[in-house]
């Protein structure tokens, strides 16, 4: 039971992503997100994202599914921080990206963005207070682009969790571009997913807009 939990746990993380600027709580929903120091180190911005996500679990998972759409709108901002969704939606999307009005790239960003929180959101009140840690620390200086590797542990699984992160020309932070668990990845999985809808409505975007969730 515990080794299935932790794997919807996981299976979450990677329809999502992503893994994960500010602390959640009721009273700061809504606040103005400020750049941090951590966010100039990968490393920390992923420690900093996987405690605010376990905090946010922990305000919401009592009253849940009650409070599910508050609990949407939190990951909503946490998320949105950390993770880079244009890049990501723009890699699913891959060759049809340049063919399509800049309408149809908003409604379909919007509709990828609000499944993957949605997706991810449930999954993660499997959650049970495994321990999750960074297993790969190391010096980043003048590197762009980075692998972060994450490991979570029961008391007799190991699950390895990696992120890919790309640095920000225009304010040096990071952002999460991917998700990968077990050699499984997050763009290549969409990618696929999304080519398979074009073909299936003959290039339609609307109709595979509408399908996606």
């Amino acid at each position: 039971m515990v080794k299935k939990k932790i794997k919807n746990l996981l299976r979450a993380k990677v329809i999502f992503c992503c893994s994960l600027a500010f602390l959640i709580t009721p009273s700061l929903q809504g606040a103005e997100i400020k750049t941090e120091s951590f966010r100039q180190n990968p490393f920390e911005s992923v420690d900093k994202m996987t405690e605010q996500l376990l905090d946010i679990i922990e305000i919401y998972k009592s009253d849940y599914p009650d409070n599910e759409d508050a609990y949407f709108s939190s990951l909503n901002q946490l998320m949105g921080d950390f993770v880079d969704f244009n890049f990501v939606a723009r890699r699913v999307m891959g060759k049809y990206h340049s063919n399509i009005s800049p309408e149809q790239r908003k409604d379909f960003i919007d509709v990828f963005r609000r499944g993957l929180i949605e997706s991810y959101g449930r999954g993660l009140m499997a959650y049970s207070n495994e321990n999750i840690t960074i297993v790969n620390r190391q010096e980043v200086k003048s590197l762009k682009r980075i692998i972060v590797k994450q490991e979570i542990r029961d008391s007799v699984s190991t699950f390895p969790l990696q992120y890919l992160l790309f640095k920000k020309k225009t304010d040096q932070t990071w952002v999460i571009v991917n998700v990968s668990l077990n050699g499984i990845n997050l763009t290549k999985t969409f990618g696929s997913q999304f080519q398979n809808s074009m073909k299936r409505y003959s290039g339609d975007l609307n109709k595979v807009i509408q399908d996606w969730l």
